[in-house]
C-alpha cells in the first residue's frame, strides 16, 4: 500500500509504549492513536480544549497504571504478562486546512491497523473524531456492532452545513455498510437531538438507554442488546458519565453513568466479544482541576477493555490462543 504521511510524535507516549509514528514501520498486536480533531464548526475556537486531551491522558498514564507489572485488580491480572505487542503510533495532525484530506489520512490510517489483525485504541479530541475511525471498518472483516456511551444522541445529520462534527458520529456511523447495530447508553437532559434525530435513531433500529434507565434496571439489559460473538466498537463520550466522576468536559450534566457500573459492562462485552477498536472523546484538560481524574478515569477504562481482553478467557485473547 502507499506510505502514509507519519504522525507526530507524542511528549509522552501511553504507558510509555513504544512509539512508531511511520504507520507502515511497525508490527503490533494493540495500537493506539491519537486523534486531536474533527471536521470544525464555524462558532467553535480552533484548535478546541479537545484537542489537547491525547497529550493530556497520555501524560497521565502512571496515575492510572503505576506499574504494568503490578496486579489490576479490575480485571484480576496484569497487563505485563498479558498485554501482547504494543505500539503508539503518535497522533494524527492538522493544521485547519482541507479536512477532505485530513479524514482520509486518518481512515487510511485506521484502515491500515484493521487489516493488520491489531485492536485499536483512540485518543479524542471531540466526538466528530469517530468518524473517519468508523469509515474504516470495512478493514475489519466481518459486521460491527457500536456500544455508544454519551449524554447525547449525536445523530444530527448537519450542523451548520458541516455534516463529519461532534453532533453527528452515531447518525454517520448509522451509514456505514460495516456497521451491524448500535447500542446507545447514558442519555439524559437536552442536548442537539431533535424529536427527528430520535424518531430516526429508534426507526434504524439503535437501542437507546437513558442514565435513568441504568440506575433502574443496570446493565444486563445494555448487555443482552450486543450479539455475543459479534465484533464491537466502544465509543466513549466522558460526559456520558457523570461528573462527579468525570468533571473536565464542556457539557457537564448531573445523573450520569458510573464508573463502577461502566468498567463491569467493558468488561463483559470484552469477555463475549472482540473489541476491535474503542475511541473515549470530549475531555476538556482545561477543566480537569481534581489533580486529572477525567484523564485518570479515560485511561481506566482503557486499561479495563485491554485486559478483560487479553487476559485468561478474554475473547482476544481466545482469538489469539
Amino acid at each position: 500500500m502507499n506510505r502514509l504521511p507519519s504522525t507526530t510524535k507524542p511528549e509522552r507516549p501511553f504507558l510509555d509504549w513504544p512509539v512508531a509514528t511511520d504507520a507502515s514501520g511497525w508490527n503490533a498486536t494493540v495500537a493506539l492513536l491519537g486523534i486531536r480533531h474533527s471536521e470544525p464548526y464555524g462558532h467553535d475556537p480552533f484548535p478546541n480544549d479537545q484537542s489537547k486531551a491525547p497529550a493530556a491522558i497520555r501524560a497521565m498514564s502512571q496515575s492510572f497504571c503505576y506499574n504494568p507489572a503490578h496486579w489490576d485488580f479490575d480485571v484480576g491480572g496484569d497487563l505485563a504478562s498479558s498485554l501482547p505487542s504494543h505500539v503508539d503510533m503518535g497522533d494524527v495532525a492538522f493544521d485547519g486546512g482541507n479536512y477532505d484530506a485530513y479524514a482520509a489520512d486518518v481512515t487510511a490510517r485506521v484502515r491500515h491497523v484493521w487489516s493488520r489483525g491489531a485492536q485499536l485504541i483512540v485518543l479524542g479530541g471531540d466526538h466528530g473524531v469517530t468518524i473517519p475511525v468508523v469509515d474504516a471498518l470495512d478493514a475489519v472483516g466481518e459486521p460491527v456492532h457500536i456500544l455508544h456511551v454519551d449524554a447525547h444522541l449525536d445523530w444530527r445529520e448537519e450542523v451548520g452545513g458541516v455534516r463529519r462534527g461532534y453532533s453527528s458520529p452515531l447518525q454517520w456511523a448509522s451509514k456505514v455498510e460495516a456497521v451491524s447495530g448500535m447500542t446507545q447508553i447514558g442519555l439524559r437532559a437536552i442536548g442537539s437531538a431533535r424529536a427527528r434525530e430520535v424518531q430516526a435513531a429508534r426507526a434504524y433500529g439503535s437501542q437507546l438507554f437513558s442514565a435513568e434507565d441504568i440506575h433502574a434496571r443496570g446493565m444486563d439489559p445494555v448487555l443482552a442488546t450486543i450479539p455475543e460473538g459479534r465484533a464491537v466498537y466502544v465509543t466513549i463520550d466522558a460526559d456520558g458519565l457523570d461528573p462527579t466522576e468525570m468533571p473536565a468536559v464542556m457539557a457537564p450534566t448531573p445523573g450520569g453513568i458510573y464508573f463502577r457500573q461502566l468498567a463491569p459492562l467493558l468488561r463483559a462485552v470484552a469477555r463475549r466479544n472482540r473489541i476491535v477498536g474503542m475511541d473515549i472523546v470530549e475531555i476538556a484538560p482545561s477543566y480537569d482541576f481534581a489533580n486529572g481524574l477525567t484523564c485518570i478515569g479515560a485511561g481506566r477504562l482503557i486499561l479495563n477493555v485491554l485486559g478483560a481482553s487479553w487476559v485468561e478467557g478474554g475473547a482476544w485473547q481466545r482469538a489469539r490462543s
